[in-house]
């Protein structure tokens, strides 16, 4: 691992940054915001992806992905993850994404998000809605319907992809429309692993 004061990210894992916290991972401090890290777990079936992740990301861990067990309702559930060290480097992405300790959607996302943004953001929290219907959800359930037409309008003017914002109970997700299905697929499939292709349908 560098030391602190040489450690940059690279295009490629700011990139790669931006659609984990769209999705499931999250930034945590405990100095009040001065340095922050990143946490990273999922199910142990999503085990390459973490793996994925891990090598991204490299630089910044002291120790490899581990794996986790807890007891939900009587069921035995196993995750695996990873922790980077606390580094003022992810600070501006803390700032962008979390107001008053709530994940948010960033005001200047259309500048920060991009394809490979998007396929990191999928394959944390996307499905293959239905053979039925042969599109695709984004359950970014945690945005409210303000912030998701944000990211609506990234969608549709930066990739030419067109999305719709359907409420699911008392929460938002979005809903790529049938027509830009195949172009939707098309896009990320080059970055989706293997082990999550599945999600593509």
């Amino acid at each position: 691992m560098k030391t602190q004061n040489k450690l940059k990210l690279t295009t490629k894992q700011k990139e790669i940054l931006v659609g984990i916290i769209l999705g499931d991972g999250h930034l945590e401090t405990q100095n009040n915001g001065i340095t922050y890290r990143l946490k990273v777990e999922h199910s142990i079936k999503q085990k390459e992806y973490v793996d994925y992740l891990y090598q991204i990301f490299k630089e910044f861990m002291i120790s490899p992905p581990k794996e986790r067990t807890r007891i939900s309702l009587g069921k035995e559930l196993k995750s695996y993850g990873f922790t980077t060290i606390s580094s003022g480097i992810f600070r501006f992405y803390a700032q962008q994404f979390y107001h008053n300790g709530k994940k948010v959607m960033p005001k200047i996302i259309s500048k920060m998000f991009s394809l490979k943004s998007l396929a990191m953001w999928f394959m944390d929290d996307g499905s293959y809605k239905s053979v039925y219907h042969k599109t695709y959800i984004i359950h970014s359930n945690c945005y409210t319907k303000d912030e998701l037409e944000l990211i609506k309008s990234v969608f549709e003017k930066k990739l030419g992809i067109k999305v719709g914002i359907h409420k699911q109970y008392s929460q938002w997700r979005l809903y790529v429309y049938s027509e830009s299905a195949q172009l939707f697929k098309k896009m990320i499939e080059p970055y989706i692993l293997p082990s999550l292709k599945y999600k593509l349908g």
